[in-house]
């Protein structure tokens, strides 16, 4: 059974629906690749899952921990190739000011962070920089 249903919605903009929740994503091209950017690109939505999926694997730790991840922020940045267009390195910087938890249990979410599903099926050409700052 399928989970996400696509279409073309015309100059170069595509929208998809997660059949379960029903929510929709809009991408659009980027500006640098004849697009207008007024939306994520695919490849924006790629490095965006990587960041997500690092944290949602903290946050299966954190509350089998009975932990909160509550103030935990990230910022992503995507670095293009341009020869073959593709993803060169994604940059996930975790910024965490007040972190809960003895240094082994932020050490056991770093960890986990980084054995997420996105990191471990992402093409191992593709550069994942991680920065914790807690």
């Amino acid at each position: 059974m399928a989970t996400i249903k696509s279409s073309y919605e015309g100059n170069l903009r595509t929208k998809m629906i997660h059949l379960q929740s029903g929510q929709e994503v809009i991408t659009d091209a980027p500006l640098d690749n004849n697009g207008k950017g007024e939306a994520f690109s695919p490849t924006d939505t790629v490095a965006a899952a990587l960041g997500s999926c690092m944290v949602t694997i903290m946050g299966i730790v954190a509350e089998r921990d009975g932990m909160s991840l509550l103030g935990l922020t990230w910022e992503i940045t995507k670095v293009m190739q341009s020869d073959p267009r593709r993803i060169a390195e994604v940059i996930v910087e975790f910024h965490w000011e007040k972190p809960v938890g003895s240094p082994a249990f932020l050490q056991k979410l770093k960890n986990a962070a980084k054995t997420c599903p996105v990191a471990l099926s992402l093409h191992p050409d593709i550069k994942q920089t991680v920065h914790f700052n807690f």
